[in-house]
């Protein structure tokens, strides 16, 4: 690529910005959310982004779509912005949507537009140029908009159209989010020629109660590899995936189900309801929303993004210059049990591990801390597997207790447990007075056991009004597996835990006053009464990812 200039821009990471991530994707400016249409073409990764072109803060009248490329999703460089508002369809913003790459090799755009008179259509962009890999330039197709919304949808409340897959007919089927009244809905439509759409009149899948269904994405999985598969594979090789971002609780749940494409009524049925509890699926339970995937047919991964947004104030975003993150892209595949998905960092995310801390055979004394010295703890990798002790102590819960949100309240977690809380302490001031805590705590329920994971940035800084939630989550032991294991990273202002390989993720967003640059620290703990043992812990610095501008 032709005249590429790094960053040099003031806003890089540095004293005056201790919260602008080093190795985490962001534009140089502004405010940026939902993810829209990643994807590999001709050798060069894709990221589309929604964003405010004009200032740091959510823009109500002109939100279009920033563009980014990549040879490997870690380094990117920031093109111009690919889809703006220009058309009837799309005259006051240009919202979220998905791309679709058709026989051919030919990448389509479906995103939603907000119309003159405010309602939200669907529309279709196109390359211009189909031999640029880097496909700068976009054009809109002149019959813009393709689908306004139906009867039984609130104009206000359609939007974000999923990858399109191809039915065994032949045609072409795409999901949009809507509402009516209190009930979400995904709406199926179908073309023969992805211009010329019809709406399906019974939802492809519905929930009373929730409001808006947001981001909508419809994928299979493989039953028993952790490669990924095109969106249109359908057959009995794989399960189907549904995700829906509900606006009215800015969570990302997804079902795992059973796609009917041959019934009188093409739907998803889920293997379990949404229950609005702990026990619905997340890909994060955490800081997180408006996810979106794609299939890296390069590699054979589905691979999957969030927006994690700040937890300072629209103040503080003005005074960066900039306000939102994107998760490190994660590979998703389905878990052996068929239960639920596992995620982890793609790979290519170690080439920026440098120097590297390693402890072995450290036993963690009821009431210990030990710090992780020699690695600079405001940007680092940290892998960590703990051997647990005799799973038979573990303190005996009520099944009618068995909430994450439960556990983590004061009055049990003020209470010493005898398997953990064991952990990561990240992010650290040296006197501890700044910190954020990631830690495991075992529990026996009935005839199995439980592990509780927690997030804890309630004392991650001495800054006042900040937003500083507790996450949590739960996830069965194997009582025969006597290890637990945890990776963190940490990146300045953004920490992502992946527990027990990957089964249950927790992202943070933190601002810390104290735990900053050199002065951040990292200690591993155990507050439990049984001691528990680092089989081995693996800390690695790591470098900046470059991010570069094409001038």
């Amino acid at each position: 690529m032709e005249n590429i200039t790094k960053d040099a821009s003031p806003k890089s990471v540095n004293s005056e910005q201790p919260y602008r991530t080093g190795y985490h994707f962001q534009p140089l400016k502004n405010w940026m959310n939902d993810p829209n249409g990643p994807m590999y073409y001709k050798g060069v990764y894709h990221f589309f982004y929604q964003r405010n072109p004009d200032g740091a803060t959510f823009g109500h009248e002109k939100m279009v779509w920033g563009h980014s490329v990549s040879k490997d999703l870690i380094n990117w460089t920031h093109l111009n912005d690919a889809i703006e508002p220009s058309c009837i369809g799309d005259s006051k913003s240009c919202f979220s949507g998905s791309a679709t790459i058709l026989p051919g090799e030919k990448p389509l755009m479906l995103y939603t537009g907000i119309d003159g008179k405010g309602h939200q259509v669907q529309n279709l962009a196109m390359p211009k140029n189909l031999s640029d890999p880097y496909l700068r330039e976009w054009e809109k197709h002149p019959q813009n908009p393709l689908m306004t919304a139906p009867s039984g949808v609130e104009e206000n409340e359609f939007r974000d159209p999923s990858t399109a897959w191809q039915g065994k007919d032949g045609k072409w089927r795409v999901i949009i989010g809507a509402q009516k009244g209190d009930q979400g809905k995904a709406i199926l439509y179908k073309s023969e020629d992805f211009v010329n759409w019809i709406v399906d009149p019974n939802p492809f899948y519905a929930t009373d109660g929730t409001g808006v269904c947001e981001c909508p994405e419809f994928f299979p999985v493989y039953i028993n590899s952790t490669n990924g598969v095109d969106t249109t594979m359908e057959n009995s090789s794989v399960r189907h995936v549904l995700k829906i971002s509900y606006y009215r609780r800015h969570l990302d749940f997804y079902f795992i189900g059973k796609y009917a494409s041959d019934s009188d009524q093409e739907k998803f049925i889920p293997d379990a309801k949404y229950t609005e509890t702990y026990k619905d699926l997340r890909f994060d339970y955490g800081l997180y929303y408006a996810s979106k995937s794609f299939f890296d047919y390069a590699t054979n991964r589905r691979i999957l993004w969030g927006w994690v947004e700040e937890h300072d104030s629209k103040q503080d975003s003005i005074d960066k210059g900039w306000a939102g993150l994107q998760t490190i892209p994660r590979k998703i595949w389905l878990d052996k049990s068929g239960k639920q998905l596992i995620q982890w960092p793609i790979e290519e995310l170690e080439k920026l591990r440098d120097k590297q801390i390693s402890i072995t055979g450290e036993t963690l004394l009821s009431g210990s801390i030990l710090e992780v010295k020699g690695v600079t703890a405001s940007q680092a990798d940290v892998e960590v597997l703990f051997e647990l002790p005799d799973l038979q102590s573990a303190e005996l819960l009520e099944p009618s207790e068995v909430d994450p949100q439960i556990l983590s309240a004061e009055q049990y977690a003020s209470r010493k447990g005898m398997i953990g809380p064991f952990g990561l302490q990240v992010l650290a001031s040296k006197d501890i007075t700044e910190k954020t805590t990631i830690s495991f705590r075992i529990y026996r329920v009935v005839d199995k056991y439980i592990c509780l994971m927690i997030s804890d940035p309630s004392r991650s800084s001495l800054r006042q009004g900040l937003t500083k939630p507790i996450y949590a989550t739960v996830f069965d032991i194997d009582p025969n597996i006597k290890t637990i294991s945890l990776r963190t990273l940490i990146d300045r202002s953004i920490i992502e835990s992946f527990g027990d390989g990957g089964r249950a993720c927790i992202t943070s967003r933190v601002y810390p006053l104290l735990a900053i640059e050199k002065d951040a620290h990292l200690y591993v703990f155990n507050d439990g009464n049984q001691s528990v043992v680092i089989s081995q812990l693996n800390a690695w610095i790591m470098k900046q990812a470059e991010f570069a501008t094409e001038s």
